[in-house]
């Protein structure tokens, strides 16, 4: 209650997105399909203006809301590439990014996050500015690849780190099926402090969040 009282106070004071971005999110509301929260949504804007970052990369497309509203927050001569597998999802954020993105300012690579996450380092790829956003489980997985492509001086945003407040919880007070999701969720969230050449936070910003600066 004190949450939603919070958000409705903050409403007020926030800057309006684009028409197409609110109506993206009217549509994902509508259709059940999580996207990025106001909160997160919020800081990524500051961080997005602020820094301008040229190459970003997400991972995690869903049906192509953040990219696009990250798009929104910067200027046209940054590129965004988006990775995601799932082919329900895909055949939405196909059609929202062609849409909506006439520049050409997104990239959809289309496949398994792991594999094209090796690929792109292999590659010798770098990033300003990385927004992991895909299956919780895998965040561990992909932490050795994302550090490898996150230039210096870049940041990565890890979104959904407590995810639903399960984290914050024993291990045997969340459900079976979760355990796995919050053993490993703690697992990353160790990784990524313990690694030496990023500094992070941890904010309680929509269902909590990490933000970490490559030294």
């Amino acid at each position: 209650m004190e949450q939603e009282r919070m958000e409705v106070f903050l409403e007020k004071y926030r800057r309006q997105s684009a028409p197409y971005i609110a109506d993206l999110e009217r549509q994902a509301l509508a259709a059940d399909v999580p996207i990025i929260r106001r909160g997160t949504r919020d800081l990524l804007r500051y961080l997005l203006r602020t820094g301008k970052p040229a190459r970003v990369l997400e991972i995690g497309t869903a049906i192509g809301y953040s990219a696009l509203f990250m798009k929104s927050c910067l200027p046209e001569t940054s590129s965004i590439t988006t990775i995601e597998k799932v082919e329900m999802r895909l055949t939405e954020a196909r059609q929202n990014i062609a849409r909506y993105d006439k520049a050409g300012q997104i990239t959809l690579l289309e496949g398994d996050a792991a594999d094209i996450l090796q690929r792109l380092a292999e590659a010798g790829e770098q990033y300003d500015f990385i927004f992991m956003d895909a299956a919780k489980g895998q965040y561990l997985n992909f932490l050795p690849f994302v550090c490898r492509l996150l230039a210096q001086g870049g940041t990565l945003v890890s979104d959904n780190i407590l995810h639903e407040g399960d984290v914050l919880e024993s291990r045997y007070a969340v459900t079976r099926r979760d355990r796995t999701i919050h053993g490993r969720m703690r697992q990353y969230l160790q990784a990524l402090t313990e690694r030496k050449e990023l500094e992070t936070i941890c904010l309680a910003v929509g269902d909590g969040m990490t933000i970490s600066y490559r030294q």
